[in-house]
C-alpha cells in the first residue's frame, strides 16, 4: 500500500511539464531565506521573483499555473468541437457552437445593445409596482441577481428533501460594506461605481445627464439594500440563516411583495414552506420598496440587465465592464484572450458538457479509483487524530467519528451528468445561447425542489476546475479532475511531496465537516448538535485561538484580515496538513529516506507551501480581504505551519523565531 501513488497513470498526458517534479521544486524556493523565520518566502521566493503579475491577471499563482495548462487543453476540445463536420455529435455541436458564437465578435457588435432591447422595454413598461415580481422572476430566469435570490436548498434540518430557499443578494459591489464604509477609499469607490454605472446607461442610449441622474439612483437603492443585509460572518453561521417559514407567513413578514405572484412566475412547483435566510432582510427590502417610486426600480432593474449582459455585448459595453470592474477594483492591466474569456463562458454555462468532454481525455476510472486510495489514507488519519484529542470526551468523540466515516466521496467528476438536451445553440447568436442555456439551468433547479435530495450532484464547480470543495448538508468532499495534477499531485512524484500537496487538499476538505460551520451538522448532513455543551465549549475556545491569531495579519499596510470571516478555512488548513502529515508517516512506517537533501517532513512542508506562491494586485488583496473567506498564501503557510511543533522540528526552529508561536493554536 505505500508505493501505491508511484504506480498510479498520469492523469492527463497533455498537461505534463518541462521541469522535474520528482520531488520538491527547487527552484521555487529562496535559499537565502530562513525556514523559521518566513518559511513561505523560504519555499517560494524564488517562483515570486521568477513569476511578475501577468497583464492580463489580478493574482497568478500556481492555481493559475494549472488552470493555464488545463485551458490549453480545453482549448483544444472546444476548438475541435466547434470544426462544422458530417456527424458531429450533439455534445460537440452544443459546445462548439457556443464557443464559436463568442468568438464572433463582428456579429456581437452588429447586433449591439439591440439584444436587450425587449427586456429594458419590459422593464420600462411596467405599470406600477404590482408588475415588479412578475419581471424580478424574469430576470432570475435570465441569471440576472437583482434584490434576492431564489431557488432550491437541501433543508438543513432534514438534508434528505430539497426545499425552497429565499437569500438576500441585489448588491453590485462586492460586499455591504463598500456601501458603508466612510474611509477615503471607500468614498472612492463609490464615486467610481457611479461613474461606471452612467457609462453603461450612456451606452445603453441614455444622456449624460440622464444617466448621471440614474446612476445616483442605482447607488441610492444599493445602498438601502446593503443597510438592510446581513454581514458576512452573520452570513456563515447556520443557525442565522435558518428560518422555516409558510407562504403566508412570508406575506406577512415582507408584505410589499406579491410572493405568490413571484413563485408563479419564477416556475416553481408547488411548496407550502421555505427557508428564509435573512428575514430582516425580506422585512427591511419590503419596506423600502414600498418607499420608492416604481422609476427608481425600472433603473435599478435596468441596470443589472445590462451589468449581467455587459459581457456578452458589444466592445464598448465590454470594455467599460472591464475597466471598472477587473481593472479599476481587481488590478487587472488587460483583458484575457477572447478565446480564454469564450472558454470560461462555456464552462460556466455548460458545464458538464465540457466536463464530460475533458474527463473522456484526461481522467479515466482507474485514476477515479486510485485518488480514492489516497483519500482511505487521509481518512485514517482524520480518524486517528479525532480518536487521540486531549480535549473531546467520549460521547463526541464517537458522533465525530461516525461523521467521518459517512462522508460522501465525488472524485474527478459527477457521478450523473446534467442533462441539457433542451437547450438549444446557435452559431451565430451568442446571448440568445445565454439566456437559453440561463432558462434551462434555471428550469432544472426549480424543478428540485420538494424532491429528494441529490447526494452527489456537483453545484457549484465543473471537473476541469482547479479547486475542491466540501458541502455540509451532504457531508461530501469533491475534488474535480482539474485539481489532481501536479504542483498538487504527480505519480511520478515522492510520495512526501504528494501528501504536502494533493494531501492537503484533501484532509483540507475533510476538516471541514469538522470547522465552526461544518460540526454543527451531523454525518446526515442535518443541522443538529451532537456535541455536548463541554467540548463544545472547548471547541469555541480553540477556534477563537485562530480568529484571533489570523485577525493579526495585515496584507497590506492598511489592510487586517477579518479572522471570523476566514475561520472555517483556517481551521482547514490548519487541521488539514497535520491530518495529511500523518498519513505521510503511516504510509512511511518509518522510512526516513533524504532526497534533495531533505527529510520527509521537510519535503512535505514544502509541498504544501509551494501549492500557494503567489502575486496579488493590491487592489485584489484589498478586495479579498473584504469577501474572501481565504487567507492570502502567505498567511496560509505561515499561520498554519506556526502552530505545529511538527515544522519546529523538521527545521529545527528555536522559541522566539517567527514560525515559532508564543500561543500555538490547534483545533484539529
Amino acid at each position: 500500500m505505500k508505493y501505491w501513488l508511484i504506480v498510479l497513470p498520469f492523469l492527463c498526458a497533455g498537461l505534463l511539464v518541462a521541469a522535474d517534479t520528482s520531488s520538491v521544486d527547487a527552484g521555487a524556493m529562496d535559499r537565502s531565506a530562513q525556514p523559521c523565520v518566513d518559511f513561505y518566502q523560504y519555499a517560494c521566493g524564488g517562483w515570486i521573483a521568477r513569476n511578475p503579475l501577468p497583464a492580463d491577471r489580478s493574482r497568478w499563482g500556481r492555481f493559475a499555473e494549472l488552470s493555464d495548462r488545463t485551458e490549453k487543453v480545453l482549448l483544444d476540445l472546444l476548438q475541435s468541437a466547434a470544426l462544422e463536420r458530417p456527424g458531429r455529435s450533439d455534445l460537440d455541436q452544443k459546445i462548439g457552437d457556443y464557443y464559436q458564437s463568442c468568438l464572433d465578435t463582428a456579429a456581437i457588435n452588429r447586433k449591439g445593445i439591440s439584444v436587450l432591447e425587449s427586456e429594458l422595454s419590459r422593464i420600462r413598461q411596467m405599470p406600477s409596482l404590482d408588475a415588479l415580481p412578475a419581471e424580478l422572476a424574469r430576470l432570475h430566469d435570465m441569471g440576472v441577481r437583482a434584490l434576492f435570490a431564489f431557488g432550491p436548498r437541501a433543508d438543513a434540518k432534514d438534508s434528505s428533501r430539497t426545499i425552497a430557499s429565499l437569500t438576500q443578494g441585489g448588491l453590485s459591489l462586492p460586499d455591504r460594506e463598500y456601501y458603508l464604509k466612510t474611509d477615503s477609499k471607500s468614498e472612492e469607490i463609490r464615486r467610481r461605481f457611479a461613474q461606471h454605472v452612467s457609462r453603461m446607461f450612456e451606452l445603453a442610449g441614455d444622456s449624460s445627464e440622464s444617466a448621471a441622474a440614474r446612476a445616483r439612483v442605482v447607488l441610492e437603492l444599493e445602498t438601502k439594500l446593503a443597510e438592510a443585509s446581513s454581514d458576512r460572518v452573520s452570513m456563515r453561521v447556520p443557525e442565522k440563516n435558518y428560518h422555516i417559514l409558510s407562504r403566508k407567513e412570508l406575506a406577512a413578514l415582507a408584505p410589499g411583495i406579491d410572493w405568490e405572484a413571484y413563485f408563479r412566475a419564477s416556475g416553481a412547483p408547488q411548496f407550502d414552506t421555505l427557508n428564509v435566510g435573512q428575514p430582516d432582510y425580506f422585512k427591511q427590502t419590503a419596506a423600502i420598496l414600498g418607499a420608492q417610486p416604481v422609476d427608481a426600480w425600472k433603473t435599478y432593474l435596468s441596470y443589472h440587465l445590462i451589468r449581467e449582459a455587459a459581457s456578452r455585448l458589444s466592445d464598448a459595453f465590454e470594455r467599460e465592464d472591464f475597466d471598472f470592474w477587473n481593472r479599476y477594483l481587481g488590478g487587472a492591466r488587460e483583458q484575457r484572450p477572447r478565446a480564454s474569456r469564450c472558454l470560461q463562458d462555456v464552462d460556466r454555462e455548460l458545464g458538464d458538457l465540457l466536463g464530460e468532454k475533458y474527463v473522456t481525455s484526461a481522467f479515466g476510472p482507474e485514476a477515479k479509483a486510485r485518488i480514492g486510495q489516497l483519500v482511505d489514507a487521509l481518512v485514517a488519519a482524520l480518524e486517528k487524530d479525532i480518536n487521540t484529542l486531549p480535549w473531546m470526551g467520549e460521547d463526541t468523540r464517537k458522533a465525530a467519528v461516525a461523521k467521518l466515516r459517512e462522508i460522501t466521496r465525488n472524485i474527478g467528476y459527477p457521478n450523473k451528468w446534467r442533462d441539457y438536451s433542451k437547450t438549444r445553440i446557435e452559431r451565430d447568436d451568442y446571448f440568445g445561447n445565454f439566456t437559453r442555456t440561463a432558462a434551462v439551468l434555471h428550469e432544472i433547479r426549480m424543478e428540485h425542489i420538494g424532491q429528494p435530495t441529490e447526494k452527489d450532484e456537483w453545484t457549484n464547480m465543473t471537473p476541469p476546475t482547479v479547486n475542491a470543495f466540501y458541502n455540509s448538508s451532504t457531508n461530501s468532499i469533491n475534488f474535480p479532475a482539474g485539481i489532481l495534477q501536479w504542483p498538487f499531485f504527480d505519480p511520478q512524484r515522492d510520495l512526501a511531496v504528494n501528501f504536502g500537496g494533493i494531501g492537503s487538499v484533501i484532509g483540507h476538505e475533510m476538516t471541514h465537516g469538522f470547522d465552526d460551520q461544518g460540526r454543527k451538522y451531523d454525518g446526515a448532513g442535518n443541522l443538529r448538535d451532537w456535541w455536548t455543551a463541554a467540548d463544545a465549549a472547548e471547541f469555541e475556545k480553540r477556534a477563537a485561538c485562530v480568529a484571533n491569531e489570523y485577525s493579526g495579519f495585515s496584507p497590506l499596510p492598511d489592510v487586517k484580515l477579518n479572522g471570523r470571516l476566514t475561520l472555517g478555512e483556517n481551521t482547514a488548513d490548519n487541521g488539514g496538513v497535520r491530518v495529511a502529515l500523518m498519513a505521510l508517516m503511516d504510509t512511511l512506517k518509518g522510512r526516513e529516506d533524504q532526497v534533495a537533501g531533505f527529510t520527509p517532513e521537510q519535503r512535505f512542508f514544502l509541498g504544501f507551501a509551494q501549492s500557494f506562491c503567489e502575486n496579488t494586485a493590491p487592489e485584489q488583496v484589498r478586495l479579498r480581504s473584504l469577501t474572501d473567506p481565504h487567507s492570502p498564501g502567505r498567511f496560509r503557510v505561515n499561520g498554519t505551519v506556526q502552530n505545529m511543533p511538527e515544522f519546529q522540528k523538521a527545521f529545527s526552529c528555536k522559541a522566539g523565531q517567527p514560525m515559532v508561536s508564543t500561543n500555538a493554536c490547534r483545533v484539529w
